[in-house]
Order: structure tokens, then sequence, then C-alpha cells
């Protein structure tokens, strides 16, 4: 029996009807159209409320602040005389101030030196596959699940004069003078610079400790997954090179860490720069504003004292130091990624 060929292009029950391709009407060619122009711009329409929301109530609060910085309203009622860069000037010829930018620039180096150096002594103790690794890694990033005003609160406690650690050197017998903690006014290695004492003011220790305490587990998490993430052979290799331990750590560990800590100098960097609740349940703005923070000045320049101007002014301030820090990061960050 014969076999048909096939026909390569079949028409389906149209009789009469051979090869020829059949005419697409014009309405599914623009409802073809349709689809793919809502198709394409879907993205767009979803993310416009959200862009609009961000222009609005981020960026322009924020030129809004910067505009405020500039006019002369430091009473309840406004007054919007602009007087250019005034405020600035004034501020920087605060006393207060000044020890605010001294306790910022103390606090921050300290406080990130003590982060980055037990956040990466614990992960390198995690790392060695310890008994209980997972309990010890609970124990040290509990702290991250608490707020700033619970911790300051706890170490307030803790390093009051009366109580806490210094009633524990009463009961072991110590009899000689105990330390007042955030209530001293010292300022350590003091130079007298204009109205103030250029130092490293006694009271700020213990808020440097608690943050530590605090944001350790954060780095030490940081740390723990960039170990984890060193292939097992570059150390094997190493190894079979003749270097020690040290040496391993050295030149293989710590420069492929490189990226990690920076990106932990950043977020600390800018937690430490911004911070607020903790100094505020803590201490305050401490005797002689020994622990006094741009922040904690701007919320009783503004909201307590009324001078919304000066208070814009500083809020400013703090957003220049902030993208002083964040830029360049964003900056390098995108270069590499241009790269790679």
């Amino acid at each position: 029996m014969e076999e048909r060929a096939q026909d390569p292009n079949p028409t389906f029950g149209m009789p009469g009807v051979v090869g020829r391709a059949v005419p697409v009407p014009r309405w599914l060619h623009a409802v073809r159209e349709i689809r793919r122009r809502v198709e394409s711009g879907l993205p767009v329409l979803l993310i416009t409320p959200s862009v609009i929301a961000v222009m609005i109530f981020v960026y322009g609060f924020i030129g809004w602040t910067v505009y405020i910085s500039m006019t002369r309203w430091n009473d309840v009622l406004p007054d919007y005389t602009f007087i250019g860069l005034r405020n600035y000037i004034g501020l920087f010829q605060t006393p207060r101030f000044q020890a605010d930018i001294r306790n910022t620039i103390v606090f921050t180096a300290f406080f990130l030196l003590g982060a980055i150096i037990m956040g990466f002594f614990a992960a390198l103790l995690l790392d060695q596959r310890v008994k209980g690794e997972t309990f010890f890694r609970s124990v040290f990033l509990f702290p991250m699940a608490i707020s700033f005003i619970v911790t300051g609160i706890a170490w307030q406690w803790l390093f009051n004069p009366q109580t806490g650690i210094n009633l524990l050197l009463k009961y072991a017998g110590y009899s000689g003078p105990l330390p007042r903690w955030f209530t001293d006014p010292t300022i350590m290695f003091g130079v007298k610079v204009g109205a103030i004492q250029v130092g490293i003011p006694v009271a700020l220790i213990p808020v440097v400790i608690a943050a530590t305490w605090q944001l350790s587990g954060f780095t030490m998490a940081m740390y723990l997954a960039g170990l984890r993430g060193i292939p097992e052979e570059l150390r094997e290799a190493a190894r079979v090179d003749g270097a020690s331990e040290w040496q391993i750590y050295r030149h293989v560990v710590l420069p492929l860490l490189r990226p990690v800590t920076l990106s932990a100098l950043i977020v600390l960097g800018h937690i430490s720069l911004k911070i607020f609740d903790l100094t505020v349940a803590m201490t305050g703005s401490g005797p002689g504003f020994a622990t006094d923070m741009p922040a904690y000045f701007m919320f009783e320049t503004t909201f307590r004292g009324n001078h919304f101007a000066q208070g814009a002014a500083i809020a400013t301030l703090m957003l220049l130091m902030v993208a002083a820090l964040i830029i360049p990061y964003l900056r390098y960050s995108l270069s590499r990624e241009t790269e790679l």
C-alpha cells in the first residue's frame, strides 16, 4: 500500500489551500502589541509608587531639612528668613558641639576596634568546629536581638557607682577608690584645644563596652561566614609549602577577609556616627558633655529647645559624616562589580 507524503504546511480543514500561510487578523496583532507594551512597562508601573514615595518622604525631607538649616527658625513660630551658613558656623563655635565631635571620634575608634577584634577571635574559635558550636554561636548573636535601649539600661545598672561591678569589688574585699564610671568627668590624655579638653573621656568607656558587647556578635557572624567560605585546599597547599598556622592566617586567610572587614567597618561605622538610644538610656549627655553625641544634641536642640534651624544643621552635618563613610564604599563596590 502506497504511503502518502505528509503536507509540511497543513491547513487543518481548509480545502483548496495548500502550502499557503494563513494571514493573522489585525485585531490579533493589536492585542499582541498591547500585551508586549504592558509586559515591558509593568515593572516600571509597579515600582513607580515606591519611587515617588522615596523621592518625597526621603529626599524631599532631606532637602527640606537642609533648607531649614539655612534659615532663622529658632523658635516655636517658623521663620524662613535665609541666613546662609550662619547656623553651621555657630555650631562649630559651640563648646558642646566641639565635645560631641571629640566624643564621636573617640567612640567610633574604640567601638570599631573592640567589635572587630572580639568578633574576629570569636569567629576563629567557632571555626575550629568546637563542641557546642551552635550554642556558642547563639550566645554571641543573642545581644543583636536586644535593642540599644534595653542594652543601655542593663549596662547602666552594671556600671552604676553604687551597684553592679563596684558592689562586686566591695564584696571581693577591694578597699581602694572605686571607679566612678559614667559619672567621671575626667578626660584622659587631655589637651586643651579651644573651649574643650581633647582626649579620652572616662565616662565614655562604659558606653563603648556596652556597644561592643551588643555588636561584636554581628562581626563574628560576618567573619565566620568569610572563614567558612575560604576553600580548605588553599590552607592545605600552604601547609604543603611549609607555612605555619600563623603564616597561613597572615598571608592567606586575612587577605581574603579584607572585604568582610571593610563591610563590617562600614556598617559599624555608620551606626557609631548616629548613635543615640544607647547614650540616652545609659548616660544622657554625661558630666561636662563627656558622653554627649550629635544625635542627642540634635534631639535636645530641636524638640526641647525649639531651635529647629540649629537642629536641622546638626542633622545635615550627621548626614554628611555618614555620606563621607558610605559613598566611597559604594563606589568601591560598584567598581569591583564592573571589573568582575
